[in-house]
């Protein structure tokens, strides 16, 4: 392919000086065309097995790109508020690597890809350990040592943690909070179960309670896109300077975030897409261009799976239009390598 052309959208090729208009920027010209694509698409279905999810509007879809010198371009319905859900398991993750240590977080939740739905009731046979993080027991296993290590401060730890990589003070949603912990039965069970293969060390429903908390935090694209900023940026707000993440704790989390953070279709999104990513079942998908972009798409129509139809699909596109995937021929891998081979 020559080296000034990029995929387009409609599959011919696309010059960069095609992408620009008096004004605008190259990501504003792409998210909208991206946007426009898949406006109409209406496959999928808005979660209901939380209640509350249910009153989503289908029809909302927003996408949003940050960038790390603290830049925001955006398309579509980018400021309507939605609960972030299992995109926290993710962050808060990274807190815990923080908090307690490499060593401690893996000797109780594996980062091993599961194949399995994000909430089955399926533990690692030889060692009785979630199988990673970003699947429910995982993630209650990761409040656990939040709970642990914070005690009652944990989840406005967590909020504050947040809040620093948005750029902005979140909120809860306190009526979906109270949807999810009055119909969380299943994580309850999920919850007993890694209490009595002593991975949880906290009363369950204390651990439960900052796991509904978290994923009942209400964001927008712009605040997701901007938390994969701070990813991208190792860590630290391109915008305020604050740092919300450990460096380390950082490269760590978007390893299982792209190897583990699409449920069930991790595999098939490393193929197509590329990045390191993290979905909700309240319709948002966050993905991370390390040292670069923060990208955040919004749609509540799910497919089986619990991931958004038109997240997925814009994804796609922009992977392919902007030449995201990790190994992407214009990717270079290290740059410390490319001095060590000229």
């Amino acid at each position: 392919m020559p080296g000034d052309m990029v995929i387009s959208l409609s599959g011919v090729g696309m010059r960069p000086e095609d992408l620009q208009t008096a004004g605008r920027h190259e990501f504003d010209t792409v998210l909208e065309q991206v946007w426009s694509t898949h406006r109409e698409n209406r496959q999928g279905m808005v979660a209901d097995y939380i209640p509350e999810l249910s009153k989503a509007a289908p029809d909302d879809f927003g996408l949003a790109i940050a960038t790390t010198n603290g830049r925001l371009h955006t398309a579509g319905n980018v400021e309507v508020p939605f609960t972030i859900q299992s995109i926290s398991k993710a962050l808060t993750f990274c807190l815990a690597l923080e908090l307690a240590g490499r060593d401690a977080v893996l000797a109780r939740v594996g980062v091993e890809p599961s194949g399995d739905a994000f909430n089955a009731i399926v533990f690692d046979p030889v060692n009785k350990r979630p199988f990673n993080p970003m699947v429910n027991a995982g993630a209650i296993t990761v409040a656990g040592i939040l709970c642990e290590a914070l005690g009652t401060g944990a989840f406005d730890f967590v909020m504050d943690r947040f809040s620093d990589a948005a750029g902005r003070r979140l909120s809860l949603d306190d009526a979906v909070y109270r949807s999810e912990a009055e119909t969380g039965h299943r994580n309850r069970a999920i919850a007993h179960l890694l209490l009595a293969n002593d991975v949880l060390r906290v009363p369950p429903e204390d651990a439960l309670d900052l796991y509904f908390r978290q994923c009942s935090i209400s964001v927008t694209a712009s605040d997701l896109a901007r938390i994969g900023a701070t990813l991208a940026n190792m860590g630290e707000n391109p915008v305020t300077g604050r740092a919300a993440f450990e460096l380390r704790a950082v490269r760590n989390t978007l390893a299982v975030m792209f190897t583990c953070g699409m449920y069930d279709y991790a595999g098939n999104w490393a193929y197509d897409i590329g990045v390191p990513a993290k979905s909700g079942v309240g319709g948002g998908i966050l993905g991370v261009v390390n040292r670069q972009l923060g990208i955040a798409t919004y749609s509540p129509r799910l497919d089986t799976r619990g991931n958004s139809v038109r997240g997925i699909a814009s994804f796609e596109l922009l992977a392919e239009e902007l030449g995201l995937h990790a190994f992407d021929c214009t990717n270079m891998g290290s740059s410390f390598v490319s001095t060590l081979i000229r």
